[in-house]
């Protein structure tokens, strides 16, 4: 097991009812701004919770935040955290609005030009506190202090992450996924579901604890996805699901143990030129990158098939190739396509792709930093 330092700050309300208490977790005489997407938040209840919860305090609004929230965007709302002099912000939605969120809170206070908090990798000095009320169980950024935003003009997915953006809190009420279409929930399984295998799918590293919780989280995944899919008023399989996307992107399965992440990078550029959804992305390259990097995973990929679907017998090739078949079948069982052909997507995005990255000084990604551009454009090969 590699050296690692493990902290997370962030404090969990799980449950029924639990937006009711957020008033406690916000300081008294702070001035809120209440961030969220495309208004579903005041059909499915939970403004009205977090409006009652925060009753008496003062609260701004700014909604729209888009899916792959957008810079432009954001950046309105940074220059009216500015002008009101806004001391905490509460998202209220999915992981999208919360990454938006973060960038809120590092860019409101940031000297410069906040876009070089991403081109850059910018120094954070300094952020607004922030909360979040999640409604969608998928990208644990509820958790982290990670977010994802995209410059619309430009066409580009950057990433940053920085510790002053932890959320303060995150509420986690099963509830208020009960009314998501079946296309949010699938790519919500998905995108925690390869979360999971961009730090478990690399070699090993004699982290059998690290191992077995990711093998756990999947087996989740795998069973709670569907279920909840077949039965969208159950709450247990929600709460189940909303938990294992959560323990999919808190830091605690990655401590000590070599991590990937070059499916995100290669899907971040697709969703850039072509709009397709985070998660459409990642189940699309996944098992290109499986089958194109098989020799270097070789290791973790025999293990992932024997304990997460059972395959124990056949040469290793075979139960190599029945792995990958085994995940991109889960994959289309949840409505998500795995081939670009599926979105519309040609061939012809290829070598703009691996231009875009390499333009970006991402010649060496993965595990091992020996995914070059040409490995992408043959892991692109095998998405099409």
């Amino acid at each position: 097991m590699e050296n690692f330092v493990y902290r997370n700050p962030v404090k969990v309300l799980f449950g029924r009812g639990q937006i009711a208490g957020i008033g406690a977790e916000i300081p008294a005489g702070a001035k809120i701004l209440l961030t969220y997407g495309g208004g579903s938040i005041k059909t499915n209840g939970v403004y009205d919770q977090v409006r009652a919860a925060l009753a008496g305090r003062p609260v701004a609004e700014f909604g729209g935040i888009e899916p792959n929230p957008r810079y432009e965007t954001l950046m309105r709302a940074v220059e009216l955290v500015r002008a009101e002099g806004i001391g905490f912000l509460l998202s209220a939605g999915g992981g999208s609005v919360l990454d938006g969120t973060k960038f809120i809170s590092a860019a409101a206070h940031f000297e410069g030009d906040p876009w070089d908090i991403l081109a850059q990798h910018a120094p954070v000095r300094r952020a607004v506190p922030l909360g979040a009320v999640m409604t969608l169980p998928a990208t644990g950024s509820e958790m982290n202090f990670f977010a994802v935003i995209t410059r619309w003009e430009t066409r580009e997915k950057l990433a940053f992450g920085h510790p002053a953006v932890y959320p303060k809190f995150s509420v986690l009420d099963p509830e208020t996924t009960f009314t998501l279409p079946a296309r949010q929930v699938a790519n919500g399984v998905v995108d925690a579901f390869v979360h999971v295998l961009e730090q478990y799918l690399t070699y090993p590293a004699d982290a059998p604890l690290q191992d077995r919780m990711a093998e756990a989280i999947l087996l989740t995944l795998i069973e709670e996805g569907p279920r909840t899919l077949a039965q969208p008023a159950d709450y247990d399989a929600r709460a189940n699901l909303m938990w294992a996307a959560t323990m999919a992107l808190n830091g605690l399965i990655a401590a000590g143990v070599p991590q990937d992440w070059s499916t995100h990078m290669i899907g971040h550029e697709i969703t850039a030129l072509h709009g397709l959804d985070h998660a459409q992305t990642l189940a699309v390259v996944l098992p290109a990158t499986m089958l194109a990097r098989q020799e270097g995973k070789r290791e973790k990929l025999l293990q992932f098939g024997e304990r997460v679907w059972g395959l124990r017998e056949g040469s290793p090739e075979a139960r190599i190739q029945a792995a990958v078949d085994r995940t991109r079948a889960f994959f289309e069982s949840l409505g998500v396509p795995t081939r670009l052909s599926g979105y519309g997507v040609s061939a012809d995005t290829i070598p703009l792709i691996a231009e875009r990255l390499e333009k970006r000084g991402m010649t060496a990604l993965g595990e091992r930093q020996d995914v070059t551009p040409a490995q992408v454009r043959e892991i692109l090969a095998l998405c099409v």
